[in-house]
């Protein structure tokens, strides 16, 4: 019986993959690399720590990452704050209510830098149903690398055999089942280029989904 839920952010809680793509690919423009869309497909569920080092490795870049995922973060910032019609994923507000209101425990593990998942929690007033927010950037390795799965499910009360991730991409489903962690795929719109066949179930539309369905899966 599941009792505690692993969330992702991006893609699964707020829609902010827009934003990240509109601020990664003006950070390209101004470093003039040559980015192609299969490439970028490649980094969702990454740290931005660890997409810059590829990107540093892969086009010789002269500047230090860190002053490259400041540079991305700024970008990303004016427009997060500015983005007037950023919203939560459809149903997923309802689903996490409902979960917190039937003694679920709630987990985010999130590759998102914590000030971004602060921005988020604090904009939409999700951190009073979560007991705990685990960032990529305490991790030196990023999704599919399990570790930031594997500590999230060590700060519930409850067994990884009592826990479910919800993702919504390769990466992040990868860690779940490196982690030994079941994991509901979420289909979003914005990561249409993700693998989710490894996922246990598939999620299209958390409208469909409450407590009760997700108390069953085992």
């Amino acid at each position: 019986m599941t009792k505690t839920v692993i969330f992702d952010m991006d893609g699964v809680i707020v829609d902010t993959e827009p934003v990240h793509h509109y601020a990664y690919h003006e950070h390209y423009k101004e470093l003039n690399i040559p980015v192609t869309p299969e490439l970028f497909a490649t980094f969702t569920g990454q740290s931005t720590k660890n997409v810059y080092q590829i990107l540093k490795d892969k086009f010789d870049l002269s500047e230090d990452v860190n002053d490259l995922v400041l540079r991305k973060r700024a970008i990303f910032n004016e427009a997060f704050d500015t983005k007037p019609d950023l919203e939560l994923i459809p149903g997923v507000e309802q689903l996490i209510k409902d979960l917190h209101a039937n003694g679920f425990e709630l987990v985010l593990a999130s590759s998102a830098s914590k000030s971004t998942i602060d921005r988020v929690f604090n904009r939409f007033n999700l951190n009073q149903y979560f007991k705990a927010k685990v960032s990529g950037e305490d991790f030196p390795k990023s999704k599919p690398d399990p570790a930031i799965f594997i500590h999230a499910a060590s700060l519930a009360n409850s067994t990884k055999d009592e826990c479910i991730v919800i993702e919504d991409s390769t990466n992040g489903i990868e860690a779940a089942v490196r982690a030994e962690i079941k994991v509901l795929g979420y289909v979003s719109q914005n990561t249409k280029r993700q693998d989710l066949s490894k996922a246990n179930w598939i999620c299209e539309d958390f409208h469909a989904i409450d407590a009760k369905y997700i108390q069953q899966l085992n």
